[in-house]
């Protein structure tokens, strides 16, 4: 049986932007460019060896305004969809929506 989400508050650099991040413990990918990093493969286990970035390819949005990003891992190719974090950019989110 599996292990249940851990909530562990990391802090980071962004590998991408460069920004740094207050994580939140549900923190995944950098508010600003959206980008993050191919570490988990049960989300908050950090068990991953990948480590490669996740390019944030596409974001919809449902009826309620909440969007759901999808992500590429320039690595291995490995493809996830996380909800939106409420201090992700709305800017970023809107560039990507219009991407579909």
């Amino acid at each position: 049986m599996g292990r249940k989400f851990a909530r562990s508050v990391e802090d980071f650099t962004c590998y991408n932007c460069g920004f740094e991040v207050k994580g939140n413990g549900y923190t995944d990918h950098c508010p600003k460019c959206l980008y993050g990093l191919h570490v988990d493969i049960k989300p908050g286990d950090r068990e991953c060896e990948c480590r490669g970035k996740m390019k944030p390819v596409s974001a919809i949005s449902d009826r309620h305004g909440t969007f759901t990003i999808s992500y590429v891992c320039l690595k291995c190719g490995m493809k996830k969809r996380v909800k939106a974090s409420p201090e992700d950019s709305p800017e970023a989110l809107r560039v990507l929506s219009s991407r579909n």
